[in-house]
């Protein structure tokens, strides 16, 4: 039965895996941190001591298209500070969508990472 939710996995050449450690620890705010020693190369990504975003290096025959359609939309973290936060995705250049939910009050801001993965950071409430 399942209990809660693990992580995600991401699998990209080196390259754009580097670009993606640095997306989510410097701009969405996760935290690198200690990775079993596997034979692929990669990283792990905290929120809160829980690892959330594993990042694998893709093989070099790995060819993985990144233009057919799938049903992935987003991955979604809840937040607090919107204003500072706000502030610092546009310090690093990131454009997101702002939306308020209907009735909770609840804020939500979404961007794309490197690999234009959708991303949403949540706010319990607008002044938050």
């Amino acid at each position: 039965m399942i209990q809660s939710f693990s992580h995600y996995n991401f699998r990209a050449p080196r390259a754009l895996l580097d670009e993606l450690r640095d997306f989510y620890c410097d701009v969405v705010g996760l935290q690198l941190g200690e990775r079993p020693p596997f034979t692929s190369f990669g990283y792990w990504l905290y929120a809160g001591g829980q690892d959330v975003l594993h990042l694998s290096e893709s093989a070099a025959d790995e060819h993985r298209a990144t233009h057919v359609s799938t049903t992935f939309d987003h991955a979604a973290f809840n937040c607090s500070n919107r204003i500072a936060v706000e502030a610092h995705l546009s310090a690093h250049g990131v454009n997101f969508e702002t939306v308020q939910v209907p009735k909770t009050g609840r804020v939500q801001l979404f961007f794309s990472d490197p690999a234009g993965n959708g991303v949403e950071l949540n706010f319990e409430n607008a002044d938050a």
